[in-house]
């Protein structure tokens, strides 16, 4: 896809999206983008903005509009930089080692929960410990999934409305019944944040897709392996490899069919977003024709929106860490069990997932993928547009 198809393809953005989209919010208060070839004196501040403000409604699910503008570098107010002053002398550092505390805690339970236990590896890609059976999946669920909880608690999260949101039309028993009988095999989440995996481990403690890498890291790579994680690494050409796609199926399959095993946790859309949109729908987690569980997760806020866009991690952590409060709430959507159309077509499977998923969640629906925010991005930086256009995104 070349850069001209990714400008002229996208619709532009709604005036608000659940009241959080002002105008004032549209405004860029900096220079982020510049032409190639300045003029000396008539270059003014206008025409700069205006292109700043076609790129946020060109590439509206990934713009930030809160109030420390794009890339988390605006300019801000007295009052809000006194309010960074405070919160980054007393409440980032304790928020830091009450982290680190938690985090310490759980890799010991995992430590002891794995003693004597031989890692589990799955067609020469992954290995963890998905298979823990009695005491130690046990310890090991339930020990994560309050500490899960305690973090978001440290990073601000003190309450988080929970909604379940049945259909009118669904006979109470014939669903509890379904229920019982057909187990969702993965739970399809939309994807804002790092925040969205805090939750869904404090809520059901699924498996989920990690980079393979992610296994060497201390104290993070031996949790993750305790979760049952898939790691993956592209450039494996080993005999035995399935692929993401064929080890997520059979995990999905297994967790469909067999009570005690983890159910996967999947982003369909394969990157995040500001919260307001819903991007299209990659066919992984449908391939397995199993059941879904969707969940919508939405992130109010006032001044900062946790949603990981357009800033470096480390900074995106602090300015998050500097929030006396943050705001998340969760809609439970009923199990989706697909049709026989459905389960012969993964693509009309995870396109109805996604409709449902925009209706419920009031969720705009954007055709755009990584690609074009990768271009965005470049924008912002001052980039040349990425390679990566030219390459498919899937």
């Amino acid at each position: 896809m070349a850069p001209n198809d990714a400008a002229t393809t996208v619709p532009s953005e709604p005036e608000s999206v659940g009241g959080r989209m002002s105008s004032e919010d549209m405004v860029a208060t900096r220079p982020l983008l510049s032409s190639p070839s300045p003029s000396p004196s008539s270059a003014s501040a206008a025409p700069v903005q205006e292109s700043i403000e076609e790129l946020d409604r060109r590439y509206a699910p990934y713009a930030r509009r809160d109030a420390y503008g794009p890339m988390g570098l605006g300019p801000v107010g007295a009052v809000e930089a006194f309010r960074l002053a405070v919160a980054a002398v007393v409440l980032v550092p304790l928020r830091v080692v009450a982290g680190m505390l938690v985090l310490v805690v759980y890799y010991l339970v995992c430590c002891v929960c794995t003693l004597r236990v031989e890692e589990e590896r799955e067609g020469g890609e992954g290995d963890g410990y998905a298979r823990l059976e009695g005491w130690r999946r046990e310890g090991v669920v339930r020990c994560g999934r309050a500490l899960a909880r305690a973090m978001l608690f440290v990073f601000g999260f003190y309450w988080i409305p929970e909604y379940d949101c049945r259909f009118p039309d669904a006979e109470d028993g014939h669903a509890d019944q379904s229920k019982e009988m057909e187990r969702p095999g993965a739970i399809v989440s939309n994807h804002v944040s790092y925040v969205d995996i805090l939750y869904h481990m404090s809520a059901s403690f699924p498996s989920f897709v990690a980079k393979r890498s992610v296994a060497r890291l201390p104290l993070v790579g031996l949790i993750s392996k305790c979760l049952g994680c898939i790691f993956v690494q592209r450039e494996s050409k080993t005999s035995d490899f399935k692929g993401v796609s064929g080890a997520v199926t059979e995990r999905i399959q297994r967790a469909h069919q067999q009570k005690n095993a983890p159910m996967m946790l999947l982003f369909p859309e394969g990157t995040t977003t500001n919260g307001d949109y819903l991007l299209p729908f990659k066919t992984g987690a449908f391939i397995a024709k199993a059941p879904v569980q969707p969940v919508i997760l939405r992130y109010p806020y006032k001044r900062f929106n946790p949603a990981w866009e357009s800033m470096s991690g480390a900074r995106h952590v602090f300015l998050l860490l500097c929030q006396f409060v943050n705001y998340l709430e969760v809609i439970h959507l009923p199990v989706y069990y697909p049709s026989e159309q459905e389960k012969n077509d993964a693509k009309l499977y995870a396109n109805n997932v996604r409709k449902l998923m925009a209706v419920e969640g009031n969720l705009i629906l954007s055709d755009l993928g990584l690609a074009e925010k990768r271009v965005y991005h470049a924008a912002l930086n001052g980039n040349s547009l990425p390679r990566v256009l030219h390459q498919k995104d899937d």
